[in-house]
């Protein structure tokens, strides 16, 4: 016969609190004191350095792979180039737009750029939801909402006399021809808009914008939200040369040395990457240690087989990690007197922000009584206890998994340009990152000891996807302007020449 937690550890718990002084509440569970039914369980989760370094090396040759000109059509990790060849240099400036597409709310931005001060202002915004209907219908449906939104809010700006620039963040898959041109590889995070994929969106925007007839926009600087991101943590810090989003999916960018950008001409400068690093794994090479329960996330999500690592570290996915552990652990009579409720069997019924809220320091413990609760569970103070380990084991992996391959990307750009040590800094958003209690000082101490010989400063951005987008179409345009600026010095000495 099975005991329960509660059964196999209350009595040690009690005399531990006597010794301490302590209310038996106020203590932590720890996996080592933990019977073995549960720790089998969340031991998987648990990687040593060296599995994590291992890890690392692994994501560093499906890099090296993406970035190959005959080898990148079969990397799980993509590597595709932005074409965004600069950091900002503090000498934009200008009025643009900014839409930003990367999950179930769409925001539409006004943003102007102002050289004195060194100031991105966001001037004003809107959001506009996505409903699941149109996150899954047709792609004209899709754009055309998006138009929509960027109508309403062109009419509440007195806007849709100007033709501005526009930044587009749209943070899925994308093949970037140009700047403006960029194709849809496939869709994540809960999107299957049909007839979008393999279809360049800039265009599918432009389209819908055609359609209606009532406004229309300037250039457009298409921008992955890590992109968006670099640039917008680039105008303060000149350092920063890395972008990182870990919220609803989780991504990367850097920038490049252009001699091992294989796919696109040119030796010199360097290019931002767009690594799609939520792929790893797609090729099996995760399997090692995959846990059950990220198989089940995986088989039953709308895209099995693909964004494997996303699916083990990202928003979208840790809350429904965390729900099908307490299933097993209920189901095996460890958890809530072996008796589920109809909540917890529900799919996506655990939010990703209950762990955040777990996890809190002094709040935590209250806050997972009142979630048990809502979720219709009969709890006590044990099960309490080890629901918040169970968050917390998951959550500790995420932010390992995420140091891992941060350690990758600073580690290649000390190694790319040949320095025993190397300062840099990453812009980071997303709303795991930024919310949860503990993620990011777990993964920057991870980070630190994969990348001994690195100095990384973390810089929370500011809008990056709106802002950040609006930098990319202003550098943009710099360099447009420069190169027009070349050229036609290029030809006056030309017909100086021609003259003498």
């Amino acid at each position: 016969m099975q005991m329960s937690i509660t059964e196999v550890n209350s009595d040690n718990y009690t005399n531990n609190c006597k010794k301490a002084k302590m209310s038996e509440d106020s203590l932590p569970l720890h996996l080592d004191s933990i019977p073995p039914e549960v720790k089998k369980y969340l031991k998987p989760f648990l990687l040593s350095q060296e599995k994590l370094q291992e890890i690392s090396a692994r994501l560093k040759k499906n890099m090296i792979q993406g970035l190959g000109k005959h080898t990148h059509h079969k990397a799980p990790v993509k590597m595709l180039p932005t074409f965004v060849r600069a950091t900002p240099d503090g000498t934009e400036k200008g009025d643009f737009l900014a839409l930003d597409l990367g999950g179930t709310n769409f925001r539409v931005l006004y943003v102007r750029v102002m050289e004195e001060e060194q100031k991105v202002l966001k001037m004003d915004s809107q959001i506009c939801a996505i409903p699941q209907d149109i996150m899954r219908g047709t792609g004209e449906q899709l754009f055309d909402h998006i138009a929509a939104c960027l109508a309403d809010f062109l009419d509440s700006q007195n806007l849709k006399g100007q033709t501005l620039p526009l930044g587009f963040t749209f943070s899925f898959p994308c093949e970037q021809i140009e700047i403006d041109k960029s194709i849809l590889i496939h869709w994540t995070k809960g999107f299957s808009c049909s007839e979008v994929e393999g279809k360049d969106v800039v265009k599918l925007l432009r389209d819908a914008i055609h359609r209606r007839a009532d406004y229309d926009i300037g250039s457009v600087a298409m921008v992955n939200d890590t992109v968006g991101t670099m640039m917008s943590c680039g105008y303060k810090d000149q350092s920063c040369e890395i972008g990182m989003i870990i919220g609803t999916g989780t991504n990367a960018c850097y920038m490049e040395e252009m001699k091992n950008v294989k796919r696109v001409e040119g030796e010199d400068g360097r290019m931002c990457i767009n690594t799609e690093w939520g792929g790893f794994g797609d090729d099996g090479s995760l399997e090692d240690i995959q846990t059950q329960f990220d198989v089940v996330v995986d088989k039953t999500s709308i895209n099995p087989g693909i964004h494997i690592f996303e699916k083990m570290i990202s928003g979208m996915y840790l809350g429904e990690i965390v729900r099908l552990l307490l299933v097993k652990l209920t189901e095996d009579k460890l958890l809530f007197k072996g008796k589920t409720s109809e909540a917890l069997l529900t799919p996506g019924r655990f939010e990703t922000r209950f762990i955040s809220e777990i996890e809190e320091q002094d709040r935590g413990l209250k806050n997972c009584q009142n979630i048990l609760t809502e979720l219709g569970l009969k709890w006590d103070s044990v099960d309490v206890r080890l629901v918040r380990l169970v968050c917390d084991t998951v959550s500790i992996r995420s932010a390992h998994l995420c140091a891992a391959a941060l350690a990758t990307i600073v580690n290649r750009i000390r190694e790319n340009r040949g320095l025993d040590y190397l300062k840099t800094t990453v812009g980071v958003d997303g709303t795991v990152y930024r919310k949860h209690p503990n993620f990011s000082d777990k993964l920057q101490a991870m980070v630190h000891r994969l990348a001994p010989n690195c100095s990384i400063t973390f810089l929370v951005s500011e809008d990056g996807s709106g802002k950040g987008a609006a930098m990319v179409t202003a550098v943009a345009q710099r360099q447009a302007l420069s190169h027009l600026l070349e050229d036609s010095d290029s030809d006056r000495k030309e017909d100086e020449e021609e003259d003498k």
